[in-house]
Parts: structure tokens; C-alpha cells; sequence
């Protein structure tokens, strides 16, 4: 390719390079979508739905991604309105420990019990999220975002985790021990 056509290209594109990072918008929709994928904490607990509700049967390999989702909206939609949770740092670096943890260890309770621990992470990360809107963002387009990103990521764990070969199954384990020490690690900091 011509020196001169590769520099005019990447001139041309600096500019949209400027405006790349979340919070630089004002529609919101990517501030939202950006929200759980930079954020490792987050990253990681989206992820980890996923892979536990790959390793569950039944009703539980979507009603856990689902209640996750739905009860993340709800938070967000508190933390549009100003409601603080008490230690909402605390709690999410709690998720991505403790979804490590049932993760690596393959754990499958009762889907109430299930749901109801997916459910209490996802108020953390919802509420967070939704104190966390930007200035001049739409919240509706920043929940958009965010609900889509956290919906992605859900898939994506869960077709990684049921992709693999079962020779491979093992490294779902893996992933979610390395979950639980980031999770430790989050605790710590």
C-alpha cells in the first residue's frame, strides 16, 4: 500500500479515534455499552453469568442470564433516581468473586437459589451503572447500552463454555477460579 494513502487514512481517522472513549458521547448508547467491558469488575461478572448458566440444566441456562439482565435494569433505573446502595463496591467485587467461585466449582442449586443470587449481583452492578451515568448522557440510551453489552457478554460466555470439547470442559473451572481470584483480589484493593 502507498506510504502517502496509509498517513492521509490514519489522519482521516484520528479524529474519530478522539471521541473512541466512553463518556465522550451524548446519546448515551455508547458510554452504556462501553460501561461493562472496560470495567474489569464488571467484565468479568458478565462473563461468568455465562459460563455458570452454560454449566446449569434446563430453565436455568436462560433464566439466569435473563434474571441477571432484568434485575440489573431495575438497579440501573435506581441509580438513575439517586438511590445509593450501601457498599455497591463492595458487592460487585463480591459477584465476581463468589460467580468465580460457583463457576470453578460447577456448582447447580435449586434455580430459586439460583436466581436469587444472580438477582442480588445484578442489583450491585445495576445500581452502580446507573449512578454512574455520564453528564449529558440519555439514561435510556445509556440502560440501552449497558443492557445490551451485559447481554452480550452473557452469550458470550455461555457459548465459549458450551463450544468447548469436553476434553477442554475443564477450562470453564479454570476461568471461573481465575474469576474468583480477581474477585479476592477487587475485595482487597
Amino acid at each position: 500500500m502507498n506510504r502517502k494513502l496509509l498517513f492521509a487514512t490514519a489522519l482521516l481517522l484520528s479524529p474519530a479515534l478522539a471521541v473512541a472513549h466512553p463518556g465522550h458521547d451524548h446519546a448515551g448508547i455508547m458510554s452504556g455499552l462501553a460501561h461493562p467491558v472496560f470495567g474489569l469488575d464488571h467484565l468479568l461478572a458478565m462473563l461468568a453469568v455465562g459460563l455458570w448458566a452454560a454449566q446449569q440444566t434446563g430453565t436455568a441456562r436462560w433464566a439466569l442470564p435473563l434474571t441477571f439482565v432484568a434485575t440489573m435494569l431495575l438497579g440501573g433505573l435506581l441509580g438513575f433516581a439517586g438511590v445509593e446502595m450501601p457498599l455497591v463496591e463492595t458487592g460487585i467485587a463480591g459477584s465476581v468473586l463468589a460467580l468465580g467461585l460457583l463457576v470453578a466449582l460447577a456448582v447447580r442449586p435449586p434455580l430459586a437459589v439460583a436466581a436469587g443470587l444472580t438477582a442480588l449481583f445484578a442489583t450491585s452492578h445495576g445500581v452502580a451503572h446507573g449512578l454512574e451515568l455520564p453528564a449529558l448522557s440519555s439514561p435510556w440510551g445509556y440502560a440501552a447500552g449497558f443492557v445490551a453489552a451485559t447481554a452480550a457478554l452473557h452469550g458470550a460466555g455461555y457459548v465459549v463454555a458450551r463450544s468447548l470439547p469436553q476434553v477442554a470442559a475443564p477450562l470453564v473451572r479454570i476461568a471461573g477460579a481465575a474469576s474468583a481470584l480477581a474477585g479476592a483480589w477487587l475485595l482487597a484493593a
